[in-house]
């Protein structure tokens, strides 16, 4: 697809995601003893030089005296470039081939390194504009051609002058040397390319500010890589995501927001309506009236396992894609329920208040072995059934109760009821997930059948416990410890304070919703979720979802992908085709799945066709949501 527009393309921070001079700089003066010192000046006159507050010739002349390079260094820096290439230029390869014709670099840089980097995009050498170095008899740089347009202020729109061009012509740059291409009247539009770097005096006179590439050609429907813009994909991160995780977000090109703490209703309400992909953990509630507002929202990230705090149901009638992290914190949450296991049989935790009050008690009274006791594990899910072969290796007897049926692993032993399960064990640790059937599946009658002296761990749900019953059984006696992890009513953040009817019982241990808080859970979920919603944004995939018929799908090649996400109904698929049909559209690959609320439809095509029959398949009714990839 060639076009009549002409883009004119800044070099430094632009083409390339760096300043080529500082990288000069780098080699040049690698064995320099003021190295850090003279690389820091070269950067901040290039700077002032880029804002435009400092003469450009200066600029050049200045930077050339410290870099004290040479001839010999260039192939190096060229290597060096070609590495750099902003990523949104090396994805859209395919423009620069396609409309080389009408593509002009213009840069106040140096030719003898640009010309290299840009030919292998396949630019013209003859489109390339920009300064020459001038080497003496041993090939050191000791200046520039004066003679050459660029080498002075307002260099670029002298240059386009001297071009003649004509028809609509765009400049893309991050320098306000760019911008003045546009204030002389020789340009339509100036895009302020910010992939690289954000320069807001730049930005502040730009037509379009553009993240990059990708959002210069979905403008100027000229997109054959992206059929949306990633930059345009708004992000929120809530909770405190780990880090890796909103580096993942950002390198995939997306507009990220990180907010530190969880959100109330009515803050998401108003703060959700321009998101595309929202990553919460546990105590952020995407309720009902949350979705209503959420015009945008595509995929919701679960940054833990539970999904007890997301409406799943309105999420599927919408077409928003839900993903967990269902095992990546498994370990640390059942490294955490051992150790409180033993903690608390050994009645540590009112020993070691005592002794920070200056009280020494040395006593076996009420201290135990875990080794030979039973441990009662409700819920016999990833979590449960790792604690089980962990607990065993100890040398604990296990025992499950679990509604779904469940393979019991080493010699475990199934329980068929709740109360046999309570009845029989010292020890009751509860891992279910956080369903509304959950709440107070411990309820005052169900902890008082426990064992006296038992003692319970709760890292599950806050709901799934009848608190004040605890409090009592604790107090009474009745239970000889309790640990608990997770509360009813829990602090959006680390400023809110902590109330709870058992602060203060004996041998109780409490943490703050810790279970899956090591460094090595959350650095694996923060890899999990935005690989499985990455995933999902670019190819459909919506394998390991929680609400969304399970499909793990071909890579796309050569084909345009539609995907068709309607109620659930007899015919869907036949309209489909039918439209297809009607419109001669040849398939490529077709997969279907369903679950009892919605289909699934993804549909590859070859890549030529009528819009009109998109708006087609837009209108099939029961047509929840409708997405083109390629």
């Amino acid at each position: 697809m060639t076009t009549d527009k002409k883009f004119i393309i800044d070099f430094d921070s632009t083409f390339t995601q760096v300043e080529a001079l500082d990288i000069l700089g780098e080699i040049s003066l690698r064995n320099d003893p003021k190295r850090d010192e003279k690389l820091k000046a070269i950067k901040d006159i290039t700077d002032l030089g880029m804002e435009g507050k400092l003469n450009l010739r200066e600029s050049l002349e200045r930077r050339i005296e410290i870099l004290q390079a040479n001839k010999s260094q260039i192939a190096e820096l060229i290597d060096a470039l070609r590495q750099k290439v902003s990523k949104s230029f090396q994805r859209n390869r395919e423009f620069f081939e396609e409309n080389a014709e009408n593509i002009y670099i213009l840069s106040n840089g140096f030719k003898d390194f640009i010309t290299p980097v840009v030919a292998a995009y396949g630019l013209k050498e003859e489109n390339v504009f920009a300064n020459d170095f001038i080497y003496d008899g041993e090939g050191n740089i000791v200046d520039l051609n004066k003679e050459n347009l660029l080498s002075n202020n307002n260099g670029k729109p002298a240059t386009i002058k001297s071009l003649k061009l004509e028809g609509d012509v765009y400049v893309i740059g991050d320098g306000y040397t760019d911008y003045e291409i546009k204030a002389s009247g020789l340009a339509n539009k100036f895009y302020a390319f910010t992939e690289n770097i954000n320069r807001p005096k730049v930005s502040s006179k730009a037509d379009h500010i553009a993240p990059s590439l990708d959002e210069i050609l979905y403008v100027n429907k000229m997109n054959k890589k992206f059929s949306y813009p990633k930059s345009r994909i708004n992000v929120l991160l809530l909770e405190n995501v780990h880090p890796i995780g909103v580096e993942i977000m950002k390198q995939e090109g997306y507009n990220v927001e990180v907010i530190s703490s969880a959100m109330s209703e009515e803050e998401l309400c108003e703060k959700i309506k321009n998101v595309s992909i929202i990553g919460i953990r546990s105590k952020t509630q995407i309720t009902k009236k949350v979705l209503e507002n959420a015009n945008r929202l595509m995929a919701v990230g679960a940054f833990c396992i539970g999904t007890n705090q997301i409406d799943l149901e309105t999420c599927q009638e919408k077409g928003i894609a839900v993903f967990n992290a269902p095992f990546s914190n498994t370990r640390s949450v059942v490294e955490l329920a051992i150790s409180e296991i033993i903690f608390l049989m050994r009645n540590l935790h009112d020993k070691t208040l005592k002794m920070h009050q200056g009280v020494w008690n040395k006593s076996a009274s009420g201290s135990f072995e875990v080794r030979g006791k039973k441990l009662g594990i409700i819920g016999y899910g990833n979590i449960g059934a790792q604690l089980s072969v962990l607990a065993e290796n100890m040398g604990m007897n296990v025992f499950y109760y679990d509604i779904v049926e469940r393979l019991a692993l080493g010699n475990a032993t199934k329980i068929d009821s709740l109360d046999e399960l309570l009845e029989t064990c010292d020890i009751i640790s509860l891992h279910v997930d956080g369903r509304t059937e959950n709440k107070n599946i411990l309820n005052k009658e169900k902890i008082f059948k426990m064992k006296k002296g038992a003692i319970l761990v709760n890292l599950s749900r806050g709901h799934v416990v009848e608190v004040p019953a605890l409090r009592d059984a604790l107090e009474s006696g009745h239970l000889a410890g309790a640990a608990v992890d997770v509360f009813p009513s829990e602090p959006k953040n680390n400023d809110e304070p902590f109330e709870s009817e058992l602060i203060g019982c004996p041998n109780t241990i409490l943490t703050p919703h810790i279970g899956g808080s090591t460094l090595e859970a959350q650095e694996n979920i923060a890899q999990f979720v935005p690989g499985k919603i990455i995933e999902y944004i670019n190819t459909g995939n919506t394998f390991n979802s929680v609400n969304f018929p399970n499909i793990q799908l071909p890579f796309l090649k050569d084909a345009h992908r539609l995907i068709h996400i309607h109620q659930n109904a007899p015919g869907v698929m036949a309209k489909i085709n039918q439209v297809l049909a009607s419109y001669k559209i040849n398939i490529v690959g077709q997969y279907l799945k369903t679950n009892e609320k919605i289909g699934y439809v993804i549909t590859d095509i070859d890549k030529r066709y009528s819009n009109d029959v998109i708006d087609a398949l837009k209108e099939i009714e029961g047509t929840i949501r409708f997405r083109i990839l390629y």
